[in-house]
């Protein structure tokens, strides 16, 4: 190593689990394994870095609000916080349809890592430890404990990697380089080297974030006032929706001009993203100002969102517009935008680049294929984001917890959520610049809807042992109302009455000739199960999910059942499993480039195998083949 420690000595107290780093999924992660039973410790570089926000300053989105209730459904913790620190909710997609309606959450920034420290340091079997760790131990195959850089050895039986961006981390602006991680703190340079050493393949990702300006400092005037929704949706199922109507902030809306984008291609060669100073590849699908620019030249304008980090400071977040482009030059592109005039920098814009892994490394489960009890989570998994990390990490945690408990791992399949996608793309498919999670990428996304995650997922957290028997019920409970519902409402006959033809004409629907039933008309597209309140007798005072999941269950209900058919499809194909062991060279017909891609992956079903790049219709074919052939002989 090239780092000077003191003499190695080796701490005696005792742990099942050593989890490295306390970002969203390092938090996810310790806290399943130390409710699961199991003796934990956390490290981090800096104890104020626990569940930080280093970019924007919320939690959930497109898709990503999907991510957030299943960590929720499955017993996790970010939606719970999320729900006690929000500023501003917001409902997003509530134009189209069910399957892509998303929440969005703005955060108190300090609020919610502090609140998220609070439950960490109450949590039972876990213990916080402010450490960088250098090295990881392990022997014959098999993770044994980490060394810190001060010496210490900590003996474990499952190590879980959640290192997010610090890992030789560096932050760039024009010709400004640090050797830091995220907002100035430590980065970690040193547990690169020991990963390599264990035969551990790493890449060079980047991600950035903009500038905070100060409030004092901008022209709200200028801008679209852009308030949260009326009534207010928690995260958590487990949140009384009654407890968080609160007054909220604003966020504000403005756009590039034509002198900004000029300010910028003026001085393109002063951006390191494009003079070569950056070796990382950064996400695709949030991209710097100044890549829009060049990759949009006919759009003459850019949405700039302006957001409040937090109710206790004064600083605005310029969302839109990350850049790692000088100081000088990103004070002219900021004033440059119409509110932001007099804008006065609190926090330069920069790139991060750091070490990431190939997560095809990783079984489904997540843990090393090459290292027994070595686990991984989060943007070191090769992702972005604050909800899919918290999602690997709780997966990670779990999937280690059970690996101490001598039970199978739990592998959510593509059909069962977003987590499932996430992971599967994740650990089978090639990604060579950070993975974001989008709806377009869930071929059941009908399915796997925000408002039912509780419904796919908490009988499966109750089973890992995460979910109480008091929350397990409350869900038996409303599934039980749902169904009764559903079956009623599909019974339930309306005539053509006065009451029935004045309600149908007042919401602009065709009157009826003959009854029909309440279904019927819940899935006429102007109609709805809310609506028809008044011409239905003998309805249930029921709660507002549980309506909402009848509504939707009725209204798409053919589209529902065809989905349905597509995944018992999918699962035949995953349920035709592929033996570990399985000699993929001595196949023949096989493709050179599938023999090597299948022996690189090795997937654990024929449904996976067909999703790696390289391994065609007819290299599936031939392995089916095979496979029966090996079962009948």
């Amino acid at each position: 190593m090239k780092y000077s420690a003191n003499s190695v000595w080796e701490n005696k107290d005792e742990y099942d689990v050593a989890v490295v780093g306390a970002g969203h999924a390092g938090c996810e992660a310790a806290l399943a394994c130390a409710r699961l039973g199991f003796r934990t410790i956390v490290f981090t570089v800096s104890v104020d870095s626990i569940a930080l926000m280093p970019c924007n300053p919320n939690i959930g989105g497109s898709s990503k609000g999907h991510l957030v209730r299943e960590v929720d459904a499955l017993g996790g913790e970010m939606g719970k916080v999320i729900d006690r620190t929000f500023i501003q909710s917001k409902m997003l997609n509530q134009s189209k349809g069910p399957a892509v309606h998303s929440l969005r959450a703005q955060a108190d920034k300090s609020d919610y890592s502090r609140a998220m420290r609070q439950v960490l340091e109450s949590q039972e079997n876990l213990d916080i430890r402010q450490m960088e760790v250098t090295d990881i131990l392990a022997e014959d195959g098999r993770v044994t404990g980490v060394q810190t850089f001060s010496g210490a050895i900590y003996r474990c039986r499952a190590v879980i990697l959640c290192t997010g961006t610090y890992l030789k981390a560096r932050c760039i602006y024009g010709d400004i380089s640090t050797y830091t991680g995220p907002n100035g703190l430590q980065s970690a340079n040193y547990l690169t080297d020991s990963l390599k050493a264990l035969g551990i393949q790493m890449y060079r990702f980047k991600t950035g974030t903009p500038a905070r300006i100060d409030r004092n400092s901008i022209d709200f005037g200028k801008m679209e006032e852009q308030k949260g929704d009326e009534k207010i949706v928690p995260f958590s199922f487990t949140t009384n929706p009654e407890d968080i109507q609160i007054d909220q902030v604003s966020c504000w809306l403005t756009y590039t001009t034509e002198k900004t984008h000029e300010i910028i291609r003026k001085n393109l060669d002063r951006s390191p993203l494009f003079s070569g100073a950056i070796e990382g590849t950064g996400p695709r699908y949030c991209p710097s100002i100044e890549d829009k620019v060049v990759k949009f030249p006919d759009k003459n304008r850019h949405q700039v969102f302006i957001e409040p980090e937090g109710i206790h400071t004064n600083e605005m977040y310029v969302g839109g517009m990350s850049s790692s482009l000088p100081e000088d030059v990103q004070y002219a592109m900021y004033r440059s935008v119409p509110g932001l005039e007099h804008a006065r920098i609190v926090r330069n814009a920069y790139a991060i680049e750091y070490d990431c892994i190939d997560a095809r490394q990783l079984k489904s489960t997540l843990e090393f294929k090459s290292i027994e009890g070595l686990f991984s989570g989060g943007q070191f998994n090769g992702s972005s984001g604050y909800e899919e990390a918290a999602a690997q990490g709780l997966m990670a945690g779990i999937n280690a917890a059970r690996k101490l408990q001598g039970k199978e791992g739990i592998v959510l399949d593509r059909s069962q959520g977003y987590i499932g996608v996430l992971i599967d793309d994740l650990v089978t498919k090639e990604s060579h610049e950070p993975y974001r999670m989008m709806t377009s990428r869930a071929e059941y996304r009908l399915l796997l809807r925000q408002d039912n995650a509780d419904l796919r997922l908490t009988k499966i957290g109750y089973e890992i042992g995460l979910i109480s028997e008091e929350r397990y019920q409350n869900l038996l409970k409303k599934e039980s109302q749902i169904q009764k519902e559903i079956q009623r409402v599909e019974k339930t006959n309306i005539g053509t009455s006065e009451k029935v033809q004045k309600l149908l004409a007042s919401c602009g629907s065709t009157p009826l000739n003959s009854g029909t039933t309440l279904a019927e008309l819940i899935r006429r597209p102007e109609l709805s199960y809310k609506k028809l309140e008044d011409i239905d007798e003998n309805r249930p005072d029921l709660p507002e999910d549980v309506e909402e999941q009848v509504e939707i269950n009725i209204k798409y209900d053919g589209y529902i059942r065809r989905q349905m058919r597509q995944v018992e499809q999918f699962r035949k194909m995953e349920n035709k499993k592929i033996p570990e062991d399985i000699d993929y060279d001595t196949i023949k017909s096989l493709r050179i480039e599938a023999k090597q891609k299948l022996t690189q992956i090795r997937p654990s079903s024929i449904g996976q195998a067909s999703r790696i790049s390289g391994v065609s219709p007819a290299d599936i074919s031939v392995l089916l083949i095979y496979l029966k052939g090996t079962r009948t002989s």
